[in-house]
């Protein structure tokens, strides 16, 4: 089986032999944030560790796509959003709600959690489970109105 990187590799050629330069140039960016994280921490990212690179770059990206329409910059909203779209590719599929809901439902009877003050208790049981398939943001959202406060 091919790992997260291999594919990414292999996309990057096939999208230079199409001549596609937008998803040329994103695969490229998330190739050199792999690389540069690599090299700062001098190892070898297993497949988990490439996928945090993917969603903090999906994540930085939202943000810039939102600075970027309040300051009325459509032009860059668009290669970003054109960005995203190619880096959404490489997340595992994404839970449904109703899965989501049910994970987060174990997740708060596993942990015992009976306040907001349990939050982190929670999160830690979640992450493993939703890691790269929900935006963690949003779950934490769902769990915040699921305690009282």
């Amino acid at each position: 089986m091919s790992t997260l990187k291999d594919r990414i590799t292999a996309d990057m050629k096939e999208a230079m032999r199409a001549k596609e330069t937008v998803r040329l140039e994103a695969i490229r960016l998330l190739r050199a944030a792999i690389q540069r994280r690599e090299v700062d921490e001098r190892v070898e990212l297993d497949e988990d560790e490439v996928l945090a690179v993917v969603q903090k770059m999906i994540k930085q990206g939202r943000d810039s796509i939102e600075q970027f329409e309040k300051g009325g910059r459509d032009d860059l909203v668009q290669k970003e959003a054109a960005t995203l779209e190619v880096l959404e590719t490489y997340l595992p599929e994404q839970l449904d709600e109703n899965k989501l809901a049910a994970l987060i439902d174990q997740a708060l009877t596993e942990t015992g959690a009976q306040s907001i003050r349990d939050m982190g208790k929670v999160m830690g049981w979640l992450k493993p489970h939703v890691q790269g398939r929900a935006d963690m943001g949003s779950v934490s959202a769902s769990i915040k109105q699921k305690l009282p406060a």
